[in-house]
């Protein structure tokens, strides 16, 4: 079975059952509903067998109450009307992508207001986009802001409601691109909704084992499974420190990363900046204007997402997309700038290390990534990659 369908709940697979008894008299047909219904009614329209009485999604790879907080009671925020069902199709060996939808819905009424809950959680198996650009943008998406490396050494990252998954070689696509699992997750929006609503799975490590659990499952659809299946058993690195606002001196404990001084004093007093991942494979720096609700802002606005990565998995999902040449005057290694992207990959200690930024350009955003790179280079103990500043701040 290589698709999802609605799986129903508890109580309409019981009326179904005994819809099935009243029609069916032959004693072969009621001794196999008594026999279902003996096993808990089981996972009627799913692919389990046997019966266990506990549904399961996306390709068979998540169970219900397994563990992770979306699949048991506490995925839902409401008492009423309760749903948890799942859509999609498996990837398969002729055919090595995949996607599958789980939606969460309920909702509860005090005091004549009904609060709806709909999650919605997007698992994506398949290869790397094929142009270099939106490689760059998409991979960004998930290394950026709170996003943390996957324990046990999986080449991966999650934060509370996002997570990629690089899957190892032999799952690579024909023309040498990498296949990865993402995983995202969203929550309906109301009407009278003041801020965005923020889904709820469980926590990161929750979001690693969904991830994990679905890489799996989708390496064994397409054929190119082999071994001992990939596992979540270390906790995810917590992140260095929490969001702060109203920064004094260096954005992200980064030396000369100046940015207050080239916003207006009203945005400068809503800057706000995550640092994330610090180590030798995975370093970020994000910075957002805080969200003014005074203006009518429900969210917060990029300025941009500064990442180094050279973890070789995740790394070689940019392969050809720096060119051959250096991106700019002063500049080591090859890359490119692009209206809404800057890379750059060059030798650093030994290993091939690729520098990202990405987000709205401020109009001095080459000099912030510029800091970035060579603090980071510092850090890790090699040369400089982008040019240095002159006496008066400019690239030389």
């Amino acid at each position: 079975m290589t698709g999802d369908i609605p799986v129903d709940s508890r109580a309409q697979r019981l009326v179904r059952v005994r819809r099935f008894v009243r029609t069916r008299r032959g004693g072969v047909a009621t001794g196999l509903v008594v026999a279902l219904l003996a096993g808990g009614v089981g996972t009627w329209a799913t692919d389990t067998w046997p019966f266990d009485g506990r549904d399961r999604y996306c390709w068979g790879a998540w169970q219900e109450d397994s563990g992770p907080g979306i699949l048991g009671d506490e995925g839902f925020e409401g008492d009423d009307d309760r749903s948890r069902t799942s859509t999609g199709s498996a990837p398969t060996s002729r055919e090595p992508r995949g996607q599958c939808r789980l939606s969460v819905s309920s909702s509860d009424t005090y005091q004549g207001d009904k609060d709806q809950q709909d999650t919605t959680v997007t698992v994506k198996y398949g290869p790397a986009p094929e142009s270099a650009g939106r490689r760059v943008t998409w991979l960004g998406g998930y290394l950026g802001d709170r996003a943390m490396p996957l324990p046990d050494g999986l080449p991966g990252v999650a934060d509370g409601n996002h997570g990629l998954l690089v899957l190892p070689e032999r799952c690579d696509t024909r023309d040498g691109r990498p296949t990865a699992v993402t995983l995202d997750a969203s929550e309906g929006a109301e009407a009278d909704d003041v801020l965005p609503a923020v889904p709820m799975l469980g926590g990161s490590q929750d979001v690693a084992r969904l991830l994990v659990a679905a890489a799996n499952k989708g390496m064994e659809a397409a054929g190119c499974a082999d071994g001992e299946p990939l596992r979540v058993s270390g906790p995810l690195p917590t992140l260095p420190e929490r969001e702060e606002s109203f920064p004094s001196g260096a954005i992200c404990r980064i030396p000369g990363l100046d940015i207050e001084s080239d916003l207006g004093k009203e945005m400068a007093m809503r800057l706000n900046y995550q640092v994330g991942a610090v180590n030798d494979d995975l370093q970020s720096c994000s910075a957002r204007i805080g969200r003014s609700l005074r203006l009518g802002e429900r969210a917060d606005q990029p300025l941009f997402d500064a990442v180094m990565v050279r973890e070789p998995r995740i790394s070689a999902l940019l392969d050809g997309a720096t060119g051959t040449k250096a991106p700019g005057k002063g500049w080591r290694g090859t890359g490119t700038f692009a209206s809404d992207y800057g890379i750059v990959r060059a030798g650093c200690a030994g290993r091939p290390t690729s520098f990202l930024l990405l987000g709205a350009s401020t109009g001095t955003t080459s000099d912030y990534f510029a800091t970035f790179t060579n603090a980071v280079a510092r850090r890790l103990g090699c040369a400089p990659v982008a040019p240095a500043a002159d006496a008066e701040g400019g690239r030389r």
